[in-house]
């Protein structure tokens, strides 16, 4: 039975990957800032899933401490960690970069990039010590290069870890253990909904898009789950939406009407 650690999933896509993975007979680590999120998540997974084997470890991680901390209590209670998802991290409203407030930057460099850095460091010590593991980071807005007015500082992070887990996929060939990238593509969470928290008429306007190209993340993690635990290659991109099922989603849009942001 695999052991999963996912960060950021007391809610989102981080959420519902657990799920799945607790449908597919695994064990699973919940984390999340806050604890009340936690809770919930525990008791609605745990329902869902009777006889479940599943904790929760509150953990913020642009602290180094709290991911040692994840790390620790998930092989005290399973004795191992298979796989370690960093999926954490955090959104901003759209606004020219100059007039985002200092503390928003810093919190999405230390949740999106630091965070990301921190899990692949304690999760690769620990794994290599174990003599096997599997680290995947989740790529975002930015990661492929694309650039979206009002959104540069969370683009840049999302940016910054695609670079550093193609880095790392090299400092590991050599070793046991996989690393990967997971690209959800959009998925209608509350990460995307915040970033036109100040901007109604923005979010009129993006509602087609989103409707096109964004999905639920049950659908998406419905989908990443199975290949993420069937994957045996370093350096694996597991994309849920690539450019050819973008472009069908396009020409197919005067047949097929989607919608997802209602």
């Amino acid at each position: 039975m695999k052991t999963i650690v996912i960060t950021g999933s007391s809610r989102g896509i981080g959420y519902h990957l657990a799920d799945q993975f607790l449908a597919n007979q695994c064990q699973v680590v919940l984390s999340g800032r806050s604890v009340n999120s936690l809770s919930a998540a525990q008791i609605n997974l745990v329902d869902k899933h009777p006889n479940t084997q599943l904790i929760t470890v509150p953990c913020d991680v642009s602290e180094y401490d709290q991911i040692e901390n994840l790390w620790l209590k998930a092989v005290e209670q399973f004795g191992k960690v298979d796989i370690w998802i960093n999926n954490a991290g955090q959104a901003h409203s759209q606004a020219k970069s100059w007039e985002q407030p200092q503390s928003t930057m810093l919190n999405i460099v230390q949740s999106n990039v630091l965070g990301v850095m921190y899990g692949c460091k304690i999760a690769m010590q620990g794994m290599l010590r174990q003599g096997y593991g599997a680290i995947y980071n989740m790529e975002g807005l930015g990661s492929d290069g694309r650039i979206v007015e009002g959104l540069s500082i969370y683009g840049s992070s999302k940016s910054a870890v695609r670079y550093f887990s193609r880095c790392l996929v090299k400092d590991s060939a050599h070793t046991s253990i996989i690393v990967g990238t997971l690209s959800p593509g959009m998925v209608m969470t509350d990460l995307i909904r915040k970033q036109y928290a100040q901007d109604p008429v923005g979010w009129q306007k993006a509602k087609p898009i989103f409707n096109i190209l964004a999905d639920t993340p049950q659908t998406v993690a419905g989908w990443l789950a199975p290949h993420i635990l069937n994957n045996k290659k370093n350096g694996a991109h597991i994309a849920w939406l690539p450019q050819w099922k973008a472009l069908w989603r396009f020409i197919s849009t005067p047949f097929i009407k989607r919608n997802v942001t209602d």
